[in-house]
């Protein structure tokens, strides 16, 4: 079972992927460009192919932009990519909680994978996900 999602980016972190998700504009690329900068590595940017494997989801390149990663007013960055089993998704939202009772799930190919809303506009983000995903991520 196989899916192409679009509209999310995806880096791995640690060999765990996370979803990066938002309307257009909230900062997904610059969210995965911060991780990458923090030693993340792109599996995709704009989209990502996912792949029932078991119990795992995993998250592999998208096929139209294998590679590719968009840095806003400047251009398309061309980097290396990875592949990992999907861990987290995060939601780039301004109306995140500032101290949330608990999170969410969201169902990806029969699976539900945790989801975590964070306040888009921080130049903390890189830490705050990286937190979610160590308190939040499935292993």
């Amino acid at each position: 079972m196989s899916e192409v999602i679009s509209n999310v980016s995806c880096v791995a972190v640690r060999g765990r992927a996370m979803l990066i998700s938002g309307p257009p504009g909230s900062g997904k690329s610059s969210l995965a460009l911060a991780l990458m900068d923090r030693g993340a590595e792109l599996i995709g940017d704009d989209g990502v192919t996912l792949d029932r494997l078991g119990e795992l989801i995993v998250a592999t390149p998208p096929p139209n932009t294998h590679g590719l990663i968009e840095i806003r007013n400047v251009g398309l960055l061309e980097v290396p990519t990875s592949r990992a089993p999907v861990a987290l998704m995060i939601a780039l939202t301004p109306e995140a909680e500032r101290l949330p009772l608990g999170h969410g799930k969201v169902m990806l190919l029969g699976r539900e994978v945790p989801l975590v809303k964070l306040f888009p506009d921080t130049p903390m983000l890189p830490l705050r996900a990286e937190a979610a995903l160590e308190m939040q991520g499935l292993d």
